[in-house]
């Protein structure tokens, strides 16, 4: 009888046979500690703008890690999937979109979004947020893609407690910026980022590329990863796209003696759009491996 039962409930319920990865299956409800998603606005805290934000709340009573999840530029491609993913293994998730981008107020530029990624992860740690959302401060991770990567190093390489530090295809900005210096680089940039203008304000391209030649060496990314030492870090790069780059990073930061680096090349675009549910399970079990969740 309790053979039926259980086949019943696979039948009844999708997944309940499959193994509990979080990358594909619902977790238990848990009707006195449900998952809720609660939508505010970050002020800038020079006042100049502000951070539409959203912080993913995982099921279970607390208190949780916190994953500090930033996008690219501009964040066309949320990855949601991973932040959802993430809620699901236990781990409260902060997602954001910069200053002047996708709605949010103020001016979107590059070092305003660094100052923004900073801003995030202060909140997380802020202890009456903390206490409100049962956030374990000595518990949170960093993740980006793209140009999110860089500003999730940027932002773990100043903060010694973050736990994690996870890069999708991250982009070294002032690499990229300083190529824009000659006519034919000026002009790349141009025809390569022109229809990701529409969701950043008080930007223009030209404007930006002069700021990623003028930071470039805040704009750094190796110099930023290797600034964060040798905490548990993540590269995952697209063979298509800025893989590259990104495995010049991994080995500068594994011969930099950061043995719990970890990371390759994937066959895949930028945006690694025929490997979410690969990548989402790269992500969660990279999580696991950093304490763990908070169930």
């Amino acid at each position: 009888m309790r053979r039926l039962l259980s086949l019943l409930l696979a039948a009844l319920l999708p997944g309940a046979a499959l193994a509990q990865n979080p990358a594909i299956t619902d977790p238990v409800h848990d009707a006195a500690h449900p998952p809720l998603p609660v939508a505010f606005v970050m002020k800038a805290p020079d006042g100049a703008g502000a951070m539409n934000a959203l912080l993913w709340l995982a099921g279970g009573a607390g208190p949780h890690p916190a994953l500090l999840l930033f996008h690219g530029f501009p964040g066309n491609e949320q990855n949601l999937d991973l932040a959802q993913a993430a809620r699901r293994a236990g781990w409260h998730v902060l997602t954001l979109h910069y200053r002047g981008s996708w709605g949010s107020p103020g001016q979107f530029s590059f070092v305003h979004a660094t100052q923004d990624a900073h801003t995030a992860l202060a909140w997380l740690r802020d202890p009456a947020n903390a206490a409100r959302y049962g956030i374990d401060p000595a518990r949170i991770a960093v993740a980006g893609h793209s140009m999110g990567g860089f500003m999730a190093a940027d932002a773990a390489a100043d903060d010694p407690a973050v736990v994690g530090l996870f890069l999708i295809d991250a982009w070294w900005i002032g690499k990229y910026g300083a190529q824009t210096a000659t006519p034919p680089g000026l002009a790349a940039w141009r025809a390569n980022h022109a229809d990701d203008m529409p969701p950043l304000a008080g930007a223009t391209l030209d404007g930006l590329a002069a700021e990623a030649r003028d930071h470039a060496a805040r704009l750094d990314l190796k110099a930023r990863v290797l600034a964060y030492g040798a905490r548990p870090l993540a590269i995952h790069g697209s063979a298509q796209a800025r893989g590259a780059d990104n495995l010049a990073v991994l080995d500068a930061a594994v011969q930099a003696g950061n043995s719990h680096a970890t990371g390759g090349l994937w066959d895949t675009d930028h945006s690694f759009s025929d490997r979410r549910i690969a990548l989402a399970t790269t992500l969660v079990d990279w999580l696991a491996t950093l304490g763990p969740a908070a169930r």
